[in-house]
């Protein structure tokens, strides 16, 4: 029988990470990572295969990152893991011995039960690069698309889909505006306006009762009785842990069905570590179960994990939950918590906001208005969130907001942030709009 010292199951974004955290934090240990793909896809850029990259042959990751990092590479899939004697049994029949095992087993898209929800052109987001290939043909001789679910997966959709195509495009949302379980409501406007202008239609407050058709789909009827014209239908309201192979040798699961895991990324097993979306989570702000998957949060994970196989080396506080995307030329990021969402926490809050140009002078090259809120908790001034909308530097700013929410700076720690500025590259230093943000949250309690 084989053996070596780490075993990681999972090729995406998790996986691959772990892995590469283990060969840095232990070069001596052989690790070899086991997938069932081929290839493997960029879990985020799945949306712009339908647009802007124009195939998913063009959104892999290269397996040259594994080999760079000496790290063996074995295409098969786990069926069994044998727990006491440290083995795992693939597809093909081999059995491979392990000193230490990591699940990155992903998760897979929700399919609701709705009637007709199995009928052709009826599709999920699926990590699959054949699957996607054989979506994309689909598309490309839609006349008329609709997609279920107004998060990021559907948003994105209809921006990607509808480029260089003659197509009708609906989006049917439950909630109150699109990307609601997100942003608060005045960016939800925005970013569905933008969707509007490019012929999107949206439906909000609305439920998908039925799908219409013999073998293939032709409509969808809606709680309403409203019925759509639809020769393809993608379904965009979510995923679940992947936990077959975990449930199957009694790992233990969370609240929200993930594999529970402690704050060094263990589970009950000591000597298996689960993290991405398999893991279950746990929020920063309240310790309680979050259903947030994210692959920036999996890869964080992984490098908690990663490091802790043969000793404690890092610890996972919890998620905080950073999200990005950009419609049109408009960015929309969120870190930490809504304003919305922190009311909802039961936190008494205090809001400040800046807007001005991401230049300085206006007229710079390039130059695009910025937006930013931030949300912070009123009696230690703690900042909880910050929303970021306007230029495409949104991506980054609202990763030094999650630092800021990580280290639970206060509104006089970024008020007096000590920032870099440049014209061709940031707002002016007097209007620079997380400082500002900042202080206006201040000059609202003194108002109070």
């Amino acid at each position: 029988m084989k053996k070596v010292d780490v075993t990681v199951v999972g090729g995406s974004a998790a996986g691959i990470t772990a892995a590469i955290t283990c060969r840095r934090h232990y070069p001596e240990k052989s690790v070899l990572l086991i997938r069932k793909e081929k290839q493997v896809l960029i879990p985020c850029g799945i949306p712009y295969i339908f647009g802007t990259v124009e195939g998913p042959d063009k959104n892999l990751v290269p397996d040259a990152v594994l080999e760079k990092n000496d790290i063996e590479l074995l295409i098969d899939e786990i069926t069994d893991i044998e727990r006491t004697d440290r083995f795992v049994t693939t597809a093909n029949g081999e059995n491979i011995g392990y000193e230490k095992l990591v699940l990155a087993t992903g998760s897979v898209p929700i399919i609701p039960p709705i009637p007709g929800v199995d009928m052709k052109n009826i599709f999920v987001v699926k990590k699959d690069v054949s699957y996607l290939q054989q979506m994309l043909n689909q598309l490309n001789r839609t006349s008329n698309l609709v997609i279920v679910g107004g998060g990021f997966i559907g948003a994105e959709f209809a921006d990607e889909c509808r480029k260089n195509r003659h197509i009708k495009i609906t989006v049917v949302e439950m909630l109150l505006h699109c990307l609601m379980l997100t942003f608060d409501e005045d960016l939800c406007a925005v970013a569905e306006e933008i969707e509007k202008e490019q012929g999107i239609e949206i439906i909000a407050t609305e439920k998908v009762e039925s799908f219409l058709g013999n073998d293939t789909v032709k409509g969808v009827k809606l709680a309403s009785g409203r019925e759509l014209e639809a020769d393809m239908v993608i379904l965009g309201i979510g995923c679940a842990a992947n936990t077959k192979l975990a449930e199957g040798v009694g790992l233990e699961l969370g609240l929200t069905k993930g594999i529970q895991v402690n704050r060094y990324m263990q589970t009950g097993d000591d000597n298996i570590f689960a993290c991405g979306d398999c893991a279950e989570k746990v929020s920063f702000f309240d310790g309680k179960p979050s259903n947030l998957k994210l692959a920036s949060t999996a890869t964080r994970e992984s490098r908690i994990a990663g490091a802790n196989l043969f000793g404690v080396r890092r610890i996972n506080e919890g998620m905080i939950g950073v999200f990005s995307t950009v419609l049109g030329d408009t960015a929309f990021a969120l870190a930490g918590l809504s304003e919305r969402e922190a009311k909802q926490k039961g936190y008494n809050v205090v809001v400040g906001k800046s807007e001005a140009p991401n230049r300085h002078p206006s007229g710079m090259p390039e130059t695009a208005n910025l937006k930013v809120k931030l949300v912070f908790e009123r009696g230690t001034g703690i900042i909880l969130g910050g929303q970021v909308m306007g230029a495409k530097s949104s991506g980054e700013l609202i990763n030094a907001i999650s630092a800021c929410i990580h280290e639970k700076m206060t509104i006089d720690n970024i008020a007096t942030f000590p920032m870099g500025t440049h014209p061709a590259l940031t707002a002016s230093p007097i209007a620079y709009q997380l400082t500002n943000a900042a202080e206006m949250a201040f000059k609202s309690m003194q108002l109070d």
